[in-house]
């Protein structure tokens, strides 16, 4: 019985790998429906025309607040659900979290929670008072810790948080995200670092849930970043 069944799932594994990814699919598009909905994802449009500028320095058409999701217990257990089953298909052998400063402590502490695994927070610079830590918890050298942030735009202060995580000693096994805007750069400087990035969600899943004139809106923007 144990065989057929086996077999059964050697002969299907291509049908069940598509499933899994459709699901997946609709829990992202799902996800992204309720941001919307709260109000977390803010796009400029002809009525209501407005620009935010990152840390990097780039000026976007499109905001997202990530904590503001932390308001909403439904939303919150949606996407701490979502990087559980990220983290766990990716990294079964994590041994700690490690959050990157401010905006994923909150989401990394809850992540952290749910698998019983210690927690840290990454600073991107350290305090001018007190001990003037960098990272803040209980640093274990060659310890496996996969990094949570909430956006990644350039990446550079996820790569900073694993280049200190790093030179503690820490081995770090990767970085999940809440929302990538696939930015060239920061898939680049992923790569030359050798650290796998997972976001759970990109802006190519944003686009098909949005009116026209947000996806206008975004896609210039986008062709303007590749020029």
């Amino acid at each position: 019985m144990v065989f057929l069944f086996g077999y059964w799932i050697f002969v299907n594994l291509d049908l069940i790998i598509k499933l899994i990814i459709k699901n997946n699919m609709r829990e992202t598009e799902q996800i992204l429906k309720e941001l919307l909905k709260i109000g977390a994802i803010k796009i400029s449009t002809k009525d209501n025309p407005f620009t935010v500028t990152f840390a990097s320095g780039i000026e976007s058409p499109m905001y997202f607040d990530n904590r503001l999701s932390l308001s909403f217990d439904h939303i919150r257990r949606m996407i701490t659900n979502a990087y559980v089953e990220k983290i766990m298909c990716n990294f079964p052998h994590v041994q700690a979290i490690a959050g990157v400063a401010t905006g994923a402590i909150s989401q990394g502490t809850l992540i952290a929670d749910r698998l019983g695994l210690p927690f840290m927070y990454v600073r991107s610079e350290a305090k001018e008072h007190g001990t003037k830590k960098l990272i803040e918890g209980n640093i274990v050298k060659h310890q496996r810790v996969v990094v949570i942030e909430d956006l990644i735009s350039t990446g550079s202060s996820s790569m900073n948080a694993v280049e200190t995580l790093r030179d503690e000693g820490i081995e770090v096994l990767g970085v999940v995200a809440t929302f990538s805007y696939q930015f060239a750069l920061s898939n680049s400087k992923f790569h030359n670092a050798k650290c796998k990035l997972l976001p759970l969600m990109f802006l190519d899943n944003l686009l098909p849930i949005l009116t026209p004139d947000e996806v206008e809106t975004l896609i210039k923007w986008i062709t303007d970043q590749k020029t």
